[in-house]
């Protein structure tokens, strides 16, 4: 592996001192990385637009110039070798690092015209919308785009350059992630208004041990949490149904089935036309802080920059529970 590194520290030297060889590594990275993506030559010669023997000829000289194999010859579906595997990390990398430089550089030519991408799930982005509709409003020439994921992928895709800011529902234990207390939202238990509980102000969490809950399927720090308390009070926790999404919970349980336990930022609208209804459980309360995140070390684009500043500025006006909180470093 000793050559795979050198190559990368002979290309990021190239990168900042010779446009010229530069050019030529980088593409030798987008064959690779499209020949390790399409999983065949010939689908990627397609892709790229060239010849497959002219793909064979730079993948050969790419895998002599680092000293290692990168795909496994006797696998006829572009199999990467253990070599192959790391310097696509890398690849991936140096290449949003490119795009990520021609965008800064296009935003200035365009007088701060410029692209936010952010990365958020189901869940938290509708924290967004009114900071997304408030910061259009102040810049309405720079695009957006909410890139949706998994809150356990995001950190990642903030590190490898792939979106710019994120959001989360737990702070991040990576040291090179810098998070941003946005917003304080609390887990509510809900039901349908026919259901027995549904007259109740408060319930003790044993009340709930023979209820049937519908469950989001994507574990989640949160759910860890419910589940233990469960534990720590000998209340079993029955989850009968899983569902893929907030909204598909909601409605299920509208519609008569169980009850639930959800992000209170998503039923406020269900909360206010009565097709749900909040039950208090003391055991149960639990406090869920949204975060912004970044890279620590990132300089931010002018995009970015004025959106923290939107974000800021919205918490300082509508107080609770919107607020702006800088964590300290891990």
């Amino acid at each position: 592996m000793e050559e795979v590194s050198q190559f990368l520290i002979r290309l990021f030297g190239e990168i900042a001192g010779s446009r010229g060889g530069c050019g030529l590594e980088l593409v030798q990275l987008e064959t690779f990385l499209a020949v390790a993506e399409e999983r065949s030559f010939s689908r990627a010669a397609a892709r790229l637009h060239r010849t497959q023997p002219a793909v064979s000829q730079a993948i050969a000289k790419l895998e002599q110039e680092l000293g290692e194999v990168l795909f496994e010859r006797s696998s006829r579906d572009g199999t990467l070798t253990d070599a192959g595997e790391v310097l696509r990390e890398y690849a991936l990398k140096l290449l949003n690092l490119r795009n990520e430089a021609t965008g800064a550089l296009s935003e200035l030519r365009e007088l701060h015209r410029g692209r936010l991408n952010l990365a958020a799930n189901e869940y938290t982005c509708l924290y967004l919308l009114p900071l997304l509709d408030e910061f259009r409003r102040q810049n309405p020439r720079i695009k957006l785009a909410v890139q949706r994921s998994l809150a356990s992928r995001i950190s990642d895709e903030v590190l490898m350059h792939s979106v710019e800011l994120g959001v989360l529902s737990f702070r991040p234990d990576d040291a090179q992630v810098k998070s941003i207390v946005v917003y304080r939202d609390e887990l509510a238990f809900v039901v349908n208004p026919k259901h027995a509980l549904a007259q109740e102000k408060e319930v003790s969490i044993r009340q709930l041990g023979g209820l049937n809950f519908i469950a989001h399927n994507i574990s989640s720090p949160q759910r860890l949490k419910v589940i233990q308390t469960f534990k720590r009070h000998k209340t079993p926790l029955q989850m009968g149904v899983e569902l893929p999404t907030m909204e598909a919970i909601k409605r299920f349980v509208a519609m008569g089935n169980g009850v639930a336990l959800v992000p209170g930022l998503t039923v406020q609208t269900e909360l206010e036309n009565g097709t749900l209804v909040r039950v208090q459980v003391p055991e149960l309360q639990m406090e869920r802080k949204l975060r912004l995140v970044h890279r620590r070390q990132a300089s931010l684009s002018h995009a970015a920059v004025s959106f923290l500043k939107v974000v800021e500025e919205y918490a300082a006006a509508h107080g609770d529970p919107y607020c702006f909180h800088v964590e300290r470093g891990i």
